[in-house]
This record gives C-alpha cells, structure tokens and sequence, in this order.
C-alpha cells in the first residue's frame, strides 16, 4: 500500500533539493547571477505602460528553463504562487485610469488594465527568474554567489541560517506528526491542543538550532559561512556571454521589437 506524503514532507523535499540544485548552469554562478540582476533591472525598468515592450522579456524563462534542465510549465505553474499578493496590490487600477490606452475592434482597453497586467506580468516573470536561478546553482551556490559580488556576509549568512532553521522547523514538525500517528492519534487537534503542539514544536526547534550552533562553533564558525570553491571562477565564456545577454536584454528594453505588436 503506498503511503501518502504530508504537505510537510513535500515542502522539505522541496527545500532539500533547493540547497544545491541541478548543476546545469550554463556560466558560473557569479555570472550567472549578474545576469539575473541585469535582466530583473531592465525588465523592471520598462514603463507600465509599455506591455508590448515587456512582454519580449518573457522569452528569458523561456529559453532558460531547458538549459538548467527544467521545464518551462512546471517554472510558470510555481510562479504563480505570487498572484494572490500581485492581484491585490494592482486590481483597483482599472478604476482609477480609466482613460483610453488602445482598441481592440470595439473593444476599449483602459490604461489601468494595462497597467495591471504590466504589474501582473512583472511580477510572474521576476519569480521565474529567480526560480530558475536558484533551481541552477542551488541556494547555497546563491548565497556564495553574492558573497563574490560584494553583498556583506552579514546579510548573506542571515539568509544562509534562514533556509537551514526552515528546514530545522519542518523536520521537528514531521518529527511530532508522526510521533502522533504512530500512537493512533490521526484525527483533527482542538485548538488547545494546536497551542500545545506550537509551544512544543517551538521548544524543539529552539533547542535543535541550539546544539547545530554549538557544532558549528566546534567546527570553527567565525560567524560567516564559508564560500563554495566549485563554480565560482570566472572565465571567458562567463564574460562572452554576460556581455551577449546583456545586449539582448538592452534590445528588448530600448530596441524597435515592440514595434511588432499592434498594441505596442
């Protein structure tokens, strides 16, 4: 009999496969993510008017997604975990600019619906890129990564010890979930019983990521995370190509493409 997977285990799962990713980038990691800031500053710049113009930033999750080994579907389909919180920040603007943007036919097409799926169309594309950056080198490889490129330590070791106690928190909470379901307890808990559940998750989790700090200083942490030796060296192929894609990116904000929309 197969055993269904908790909601639990597939988020530290997820987590797991995040730390060192797939190993397909295609440049080193600090190209890799120069690249990614490049393309998140240019796509972001773009007026919100200019839908036509922003839509040619689409086709980089595009072509990306098959070069670090995953497929465009799957990257779209998580991305879209931001539009509750991209929908609630644009959706009053169709009722603030109402003014004519384009016609479509009879259609009238108000600058706020434009303006709203500019916002909509920023927002899936950012996650995607930053998706398929950290599904290429890991997030691990993405905190060495900034590290190279000059963010302080400081801020990269806070983001590193996040994503180590994320999965600290999952693994005590399906640690006293199985516990419960291995005494015959599989029924829905009362809500004292859920506020002893998280003051006894909250205790174990605390004393966990006390005896992983104590291993740690044993090890000889200083209070920065080591950074990664393996693609980390910067070449000429990372150069070639930050320099080829940066020019793409240029074209698509600056370039005479949109021309080729009709609403462009």
């Amino acid at each position: 009999m197969k055993r269904e997977v908790s909601k639990v285990e597939k988020a530290l799962t997820a987590l797991w496969a995040m730390h060192s990713g797939s190993g397909k980038a295609p440049i080193g990691t600090p190209a890799l993510l120069i690249v990614t800031l490049v393309y998140l500053g240019l796509m972001l710049s773009v007026a919100p008017e200019a839908l036509a113009r922003l839509l040619w930033f689409a086709l980089y999750p595009i072509v990306m997604a098959p070069v670090v080994g995953e497929q465009y579907g799957r990257v779209f389909v998580r991305s879209l975990a931001v539009l509750p919180f991209v929908i609630l920040i644009g959706i009053f603007n169709p009722f603030y600019q109402t003014e004519v943007a384009f016609r479509i036919g009879s259609v009238t097409i108000s600058r706020g619906w434009v303006t709203f799926m500019s916002i909509l169309v920023r927002a899936l594309l950012s996650v995607q890129a930053l998706l398929l950056l950290v599904d290429s080198v890991g997030f691990a490889g993405l905190c060495s990564g900034l590290r190279r490129i000059g963010v302080p330590a400081l801020l990269t070791t806070q983001l590193m010890m996040v994503y180590r106690y994320m999965t600290v928190l999952l693994q005590e909470s399906l640690d006293m979930t199985r516990a419960r379901q291995a005494r015959g307890y599989r029924g829905n808990m009362s809500l004292s019983m859920w506020g002893t559940y998280c003051g006894q998750l909250f205790l174990r989790t605390v004393a966990r990521s006390e005896r992983i700090h104590r291993a740690m200083l044993a090890r000889g942490f200083n209070g920065s995370m080591p950074v990664l030796a393996a693609g980390e060296v910067w070449n000429r192929r990372d150069t070639v190509t930050l320099v080829a894609v940066t020019c793409v990116f240029a074209l698509f904000r600056w370039g005479p493409l949109p021309a080729l929309f009709a609403f462009g």
